[in-house]
């Protein structure tokens, strides 16, 4: 294939058609454009997702894709889009990317696990104290004319015992903020995780629910989670306990939460992701949930605040970055784990190859047949690909980055200097 190199100028064209081009989706923030900007590429930003079949056609000649959670990648748009070298979701979930069919394309997916956790976590701890104090049914109340000055069924929520189902960056911080209001604090997850402040963990998650007054969900959108919470453990939380998933809409079961908000035998619940979301801001939006009391509905917003949005901007736009200017992919969630310094006045070949036996020994056998000095070489892989990066003399390294761009294991090979 083709060998792009970086920077781009006008008298070094990628591919022969100008600078890099990114396409960027769901009006990612501007800060993120910016950043991408600054450093020569073009930047086509767009305020909607794109459908899949339009995805595949504006693909075309697009080098580094940025999207949200609205946004499915499938096989078939990555399958012609020969030019793509990343993906960035400016969002901490990638389940709406194949990262298998990624991979095998040599196109690593970057994500922002960070930036939004501080603002999920205090959505989730506004909840808590909403939903004790039913606050959202006081005020519907209130704007329709009505006076309810009660106290039965509201509390606070010193004491009370919140149960984290997930204890990753999300769901850990929301533990330390938890705490510094008076609750305790449990949590469930299925790998060993240190405690924070004061926080326990439980051995199973019916341990969890029979425990927590709020059961909060922060896990990802898989198999294994998927109606992760059915009728089965919504019987096993305690009577009037609340409900909270600002994760994926698929970890619980929508009609059988409904009907244990309806027997009262759960006191409320937050949700702000569903099964099935709108594409866009003017569609309308039917659940089950709708019209229940003390439910409290948002349209997934859990990490939409302005701070978040810049941060996740500037997160994932640095990895992308990283990438094509050095062919680091620390941090990317489908491809080996590499990042080596620059070597100044060498030229870097990045090579992305099948897994299979002898790849390495053919591409030092390329570098030898040419005389090439090799500076430094990293090779990392994973079961379905392997990742090189090697740093060597300039003056023969477009022919050694053409002829390892020539082998029949070789996915993507591009020169960066």
């Amino acid at each position: 294939m083709s060998t792009p190199r970086f920077p781009p100028s006008p008298s070094r064209p990628v591919n022969n058609q100008g600078p890099l081009r990114v396409l960027l989706l769901e009006n990612i923030h501007a800060s993120a454009q910016e950043m991408l900007v600054t450093e020569g590429f073009q930047v086509e930003r767009l305020s909607a997702a794109l459908k899949p079949e339009e995805l595949a056609e504006r693909l075309r000649g697009v080098h580094v894709l940025g999207i949200r959670s609205k946004t499915t990648v499938p096989e078939a748009a990555l399958k012609y889009a020969d030019d793509l070298l990343a993906i960035g979701a400016f969002c901490i979930g990638t389940n709406q990317v194949d990262l298998l069919s990624s991979s095998v394309h040599g196109v690593p997916v970057f994500n922002a696990p960070f930036s939004n956790t501080r603002s999920v976590a205090e959505m989730v701890l506004a909840e808590v104290v909403v939903l004790t104090r039913q606050l959202f049914d006081r005020s519907r109340e209130v704007h329709q004319g009505q006076w309810r000055k009660v106290a039965t069924g509201s509390h606070e929520v010193r004491g009370k015992t919140l149960g984290i189902i997930g204890y990753g960056h999300i769901g850990s911080q929301l533990g330390v903020l938890a705490e510094s209001l008076g609750m305790r604090v449990i949590y469930y997850d299925v790998m060993t995780k240190l405690p924070l402040g004061n926080s326990r963990s439980v051995p199973t998650l019916n341990a969890l629910l029979a425990e927590s007054d709020f059961v909060t969900l922060h896990v990802p959108a898989l198999s294994s989670t998927h109606l992760l919470i059915g009728p089965e453990q919504l019987a096993a939380m305690k009577p009037g306990a609340c409900l909270i998933n600002a994760s994926r809409g698929t970890v619980v079961d929508i009609p059988a939460l409904a009907q244990a908000l309806r027997s009262k035998h759960l006191g409320g619940a937050a949700v702000d992701v569903y099964p099935d979301e709108p594409e866009g801001n003017s569609d309308g939006f039917v659940t089950e949930l709708q019209g229940l009391p003390n439910v409290v509905l948002t349209p997934h917003i859990g990490g939409s605040t302005e701070e978040a949005q810049a941060s996740i901007g500037k997160e994932v736009a640095t990895s992308l970055l990283k990438f094509v200017k050095g062919g680091a992919t620390t941090g990317a969630v489908n491809f080996p784990q590499v990042e080596a310094p620059i070597i100044p006045g060498t030229h870097r070949i990045i090579n992305v190859h099948r897994n299979t036996p002898g790849v390495l020994r053919d591409i030092n056998r390329i570098v030898s047949d040419f005389n090439a000095n090799i500076h430094a070489q990293v090779l990392s892989t994973d079961a379905n690909v392997g990742y090189l990066v090697m740093d060597l003399d300039q003056d023969v390294s477009q022919q050694v980055c053409d002829a390892i761009a020539g082998l029949e294991t070789d996915i993507k090979t591009r020169m960066v200097s």
